[in-house]
C-alpha cells in the first residue's frame, strides 16, 4: 500500500491463502502539518455553497500531488469550496484549486477550523494509493444522532462539520491556547490464514486539532508517517465578544436585576441617558461559540469619559473580576441564569451607578458621558485552577485564561441628564455644580422652607398685649 506523501512509498505484503478469515484493524501514518496566514488575512465567508456561514481559519495541505495533479478532479465529483464570487488568490489561500468553473476542494485531506468553534474536514479516496474507503471513516466517538456522519459526499470526497464538543473530541490547554484535537480512522480488512495474513486495503488515521486563543486560531493535523513533517506555520484568527447594555423595564411588581436583561439597545439607540445613581445594565457575552465548556472572564471593566479606553480620566468597576472595593456605590455581579441561555458560561452581567467624571482640583464635572470598557478572557475548566474569581476572600485565587492577550470590548455613550430642580435658574448663581446634582433640589427646599416660616411670622403680625381689669 502506498500513502500519497514526501515519504517513501510503503508496502505491506502477506501471504495469500485460500480459507482467510476478515477482520477490522487501524493502520497508523504520520504528517505534521500547522498553516497560517497574516493575522490580517481576509478569510472567506463560506466554505462550500450548499453550508452557509462557514468562516475558516486555516485550510492545511496535506495532499503531496503536485499543482497540477492535486486539481484534476472530474467535474461531476467536485464539491465547491468557498463562495460563488471567490477569487483565485482567495480559493488558493484556502487550499483549494480554481479553474474556469469556480473553486474547488483539491484531491488532498483538508482540515479548516471556523470561528463558531466546528471541525471542518474534507477528505479526498486519493489521499491513499490504493484509494481510501470514504465508507470506513469515523471520528474518535461516532454518535447516535449522525453528527459525526459526512455531511456531503461524491465518489471522490466526503466532508465532515461537527462541533468541537461532538464526536469524542478531546481539550486541553495548552501555552495559552485551548486546544480540540480528534481523529479520523479508515478501517481495512486483514485476511487471515494459517501461516500468515494479508491486506488490500489502504488505511488511514488522521490526529487533527484546531488551537482557539484570544487572537488566534491555529490548526494542526498529524498522520502517522516515517518521514519529518513539514515545518508549521501558523495563522491568525479572532474570538469575538460583545459588550451591550441592556435597556429592560420593570413592568411587574417584584422584580430584580436579573428580569432587566430582556432587551438591548442597538447602535442607532445610542446615546443612551441615565441620572445620577441610576443604574446602567451592562452585559458581555461570547459570540459564535458553541463550547458549553468555555468560560467567559471579566478581568479589567472601567469607564472613561471619551470612547478611547486609554483616555484619562478613568474609573474602575471591576479589579481582576471584583467589584473596586474603593466605590462607595460598588458595581454588583449578577448571576446569569440557566434556564433562559443556551451556554450561561458564556456571558457576564453586572451593573453600575450612573456617574460623572469632575475635576481633580476643583471638582466641576468635565464631562457628562461615560463610556464602558472591559479586558476578556477565555478560561477553560480546570482540576486545579478556578475560573471565578474569589472576591470575599483577602486572598485571590489564580484564574487560569487560555491566551495572555486580552480582548477590550467597549460600550457606547452613555449621558448624563438630571432633573430640574425647583428655582433652579436663581439658585445657579449661589449654589456651585457639583457632582450630586440632588443638592440642587436639598437646597431649594430649604431656602423655600425658611422663606416659608418668616412669611408666616409677618402674617400672623404680634400678639396684643391684654388689657388690665378695669377697677
Amino acid at each position: 500500500m502506498y500513502v500519497l506523501s514526501e515519504s517513501k512509498p510503503q508496502k505491506k505484503k502477506k501471504k495469500k491463502n485460500n480459507n482467510m478469515l476478515v477482520i477490522a484493524a487501524l493502520i497508523v501514518f504520520t504528517l505534521s502539518v500547522n498553516l497560517s496566514n497574516a493575522q490580517d488575512q481576509q478569510f472567506p465567508r463560506q466554505l462550500i455553497q450548499y453550508q452557509q456561514g462557514f468562516s475558516p481559519e486555516l485550510s492545511p495541505r496535506s495532499s503531496s500531488f503536485s499543482g497540477s495533479q492535486r486539481c484534476v478532479v472530474e467535474q461531476y465529483e467536485r464539491i465547491e469550496c468557498g463562495e460563488p464570487d471567490i477569487t483565485p488568490a482567495e480559493c488558493e489561500d484556502i487550499s483549494c484549486c480554481y479553474d474556469a468553473q469556480g473553486c474547488y476542494y483539491a484531491r488532498a485531506v483538508t482540515l479548516q477550523c471556523t470561528r463558531d468553534g466546528q471541525f471542518v474536514l474534507v477528505v479526498a479516496r486519493d489521499a491513499t494509493m490504493p484509494h481510501i474507503s470514504l465508507d470506513s471513516i469515523h471520528m474518535l466517538d461516532n454518535d447516535t444522532n449522525d453528527h459525526c456522519a459526512p455531511v456531503g459526499s461524491t465518489g471522490s470526497f466526503a466532508m465532515y462539520q461537527f462541533t468541537v464538543s461532538s464526536c469524542g473530541t478531546r481539550m486541553k490547554e495548552e501555552n495559552g491556547f485551548v486546544i480540540y484535537e480528534n481523529m479520523m480512522s479508515s478501517v481495512y480488512e486483514v485476511a487471515v490464514g494459517p501461516r500468515g495474513s494479508i491486506l488490500r486495503d489502504s488505511s488511514y488515521e488522521l490526529k487533527f486539532q484546531c488551537r482557539y486563543s484570544g487572537s488566534t486560531v491555529e490548526a494542526l493535523v498529524t498522520e502517522v508517517n516515517t518521514v519529518p513533517p513539514p515545518p508549521p506555520v501558523s495563522q491568525n484568527g479572532s474570538l469575538r465578544v460583545e459588550l451591550r447594555l441592556s435597556n429592560g423595564q420593570c413592568t411587574t411588581k417584584g422584580c430584580s436585576d436579573e428580569d432587566m436583561y430582556t432587551s438591548y439597545y442597538s447602535e442607532a439607540d445610542y446615546p443612551v441617558t441615565r441620572a445620577l445613581r441610576e443604574p446602567v445594565y451592562v452585559e458581555v457575552r461570547i459570540l459564535e461559540r458553541t463550547d458549553p465548556n468555555l468560560i467567559l472572564v471579566l478581568d479589567h471593566c472601567w469607564a472613561t469619559s471619551n470612547p478611547e479606553p486609554t483616555s484619562q480620566p478613568q474609573w474602575d468597576l471591576l479589579l481582576n473580576g471584583c467589584p473596586f472595593k474603593d466605590d462607595h456605590y460598588q458595581t454588583t455581579m449578577l448571576a446569569v441564569g440557566h434556564s433562559e441561555l443556551q451556554y450561561p458560561s458564556h456571558y457576564k452581567r453586572f451593573v453600575v451607578k450612573m456617574f460623572t467624571f469632575v475635576d481633580q482640583s476643583s471638582l466641576v464635572p468635565l464631562e457628562e458621558r461615560i463610556f464602558i470598557h472591559c479586558t476578556t478572557s477565555v478560561c477553560p475548566p480546570s482540576i486545579t485552577e478556578s475560573c471565578e474569581p474569589s472576591c470575599g476572600s483577602t486572598t485571590r485565587k489564580s484564574i487560569s485564561k487560555d491566551s495572555e492577550e486580552m480582548i477590550v470590548v467597549s460600550s457606547g455613550e452613555v449621558i448624563l441628564v438630571t432633573h430640574s430642580p425647583v428655582c433652579e435658574a436663581n439658585l445657579a448663581k449661589e449654589v456651585p455644580q457639583i457632582l450630586d446634582y440632588g443638592l440642587w433640589a436639598a437646597g431649594a427646599l430649604t431656602v423655600f422652607g425658611v422663606c416659608g416660616i418668616v412669611v408666616a411670622v409677618l402674617i400672623q403680625g404680634p400678639k396684643p398685649r391684654p388689657q388690665p381689669a378695669p377697677v
